[in-house]
């Protein structure tokens, strides 16, 4: 998916890949998504094991902005 040319399902433009950083302590990641509900954590506010996490792509249209996010372990940082 990371090489083919996606077009926007809104207005048919061009979209380009991206992702969704994430941001902390001191690093820059690469968000990523959790089955299930959120579960709240006294230190972290959300309990999220990144090791059970699943990297995020997004994909941008340049025509009208429209975002769609797919999940795979293809989108880790290479």
């Amino acid at each position: 998916m990371t090489n083919e040319k996606l077009q926007c399902p809104k207005c048919k433009g061009d979209m380009v890949q991206g992702f969704v950083p994430d941001y902390s302590y001191g690093a820059v990641l690469v968000a990523g998504w959790q089955a299930g509900q959120p579960k709240k954590s006294f230190w972290t506010s959300t309990q999220a094991p990144r090791l059970q996490g699943v990297p995020i792509g997004a994909f941008a249209c340049t025509k009208c902005g429209f975002l769609e996010f797919y999940a795979g372990p293809r989108f880790a940082a290479q």
